[in-house]
């Protein structure tokens, strides 16, 4: 007769017996959301720099000449907290999104792992993907929506929009709920790949520092590293698809038919790497979108799992 299965456990720490334990989803989704609010209150300002880049498209004389003079115009026209502008609509959406993203990915690993507890490289990035899915249907597009619009806003001659809920009220109210979903294909596409690389290159990492032991302890500056490197292979791996999600949530979307004939328009006007003055043979966006992503992933990942250790002291799953 086989012996019962054992029950799955619920925890981060892998026990002494050398058999990785799993980490709760509902631990996954109170870290996930602290981690995403207090990265996002950091790393803001190249959010916004990048978004203005991408819209500075090179079909008209070009607003800005490279990073620094974006900060320049905008701190010159709008003070420092002009580089906060369309924070509240991303602070609204960082907390559930990554609330999201480590719960969903938490759920999936934990019916993917083998009977060790240790999920391999090639499971990561489907449980990567999984999550990036999840996270741009329930949360990502709406509010990358309005947080591009709000920034694309700013540099009208006259602002229409004056706050979160406000915008959010007039974004519905003239385009319907389909007005705070454009570019859902494209923002599938971008976070689906984006996490699918992030987590698929932090499984390996955690995998090789590991070794045979899946109880070794890891330091945050450790997984602060890990989680930079991460990051850097995702913005190089999907940064075409960030250009396109951010043009299609503009207000000028209108002159694209779609998710693809915004990707014709960009490669037939602009070409392959869509070139730009401040560096070049590289997409838009892709420098400030680099050191935004290489922090904000680092930060996420240490805030995460720092924050799941504390869980486990105080919420007993096992």
């Amino acid at each position: 007769m086989a012996a019962p299965r054992a029950p799955r456990a619920l925890a981060a720490a892998a026990p002494a017996s050398g058999k990785a334990k799993l980490t709760h989803p509902g631990k996954a989704i109170l870290a996930g959301g602290l981690a995403g609010g207090i990265e996002i209150c950091i790393t803001f300002p190249t959010e916004y720099v990048k978004t203005q880049l991408q819209l500075d498209e090179r079909s008209h004389p070009p607003r800005y000449r490279g990073i620094g003079d974006c900060v320049r115009q905008t701190v010159r026209g709008h003070g420092v907290l002009g580089l906060y502008r369309g924070l509240s609509s991303l602070l609204y959406g960082s907390i559930p999104k990554a609330a999201v993203r480590f719960g969903m990915f938490e759920f999936l690993s934990n019916h993917m792992r083998d009977a060790q507890g240790r999920l391999d490289s090639t499971r990561g990035l489907l449980c990567g993907l999984g999550a990036g899915v999840a996270e741009a249907v329930v949360v990502v597009c709406p509010m990358e929506t309005i947080k591009v619009k709000f920034i694309h806003d700013q540099t009208s001659a006259n602002p229409k929009y004056r706050g979160f809920f406000h915008g959010v009220r007039e974004i519905v109210r003239e385009q319907g709920l389909k007005g705070t979903y454009q570019g859902l294909t494209a923002t599938v596409l971008k976070q689906g790949s984006n996490q699918a690389i992030r987590f698929f290159v932090m499984t390996s990492l955690r995998n090789w520092y590991q070794g045979d032991n899946p109880d070794k302890p890891m330091n945050p500056l450790l997984t602060g590293v890990f989680g930079a490197v991460a990051g850097a292979a995702s913005v190089f791996g999907n940064t075409p698809l960030d250009v396109i999600k951010t043009r299609m949530q503009g207000l000028e979307a209108h002159k694209y038919r779609n998710t693809w004939d915004c990707g014709l328009q960009i490669l037939r006007n602009e070409g392959l790497m869509g070139s730009c003055p401040y560096l070049p043979c590289s997409p838009p966006g892709t420098v400030p979108r680099l050191g935004r992503v290489c922090l904000d992933v680092a930060i996420v990942f240490i805030i995460y799992d720092e924050v799941v250790k504390l869980l486990n002291k105080v919420w007993k799953t096992d």
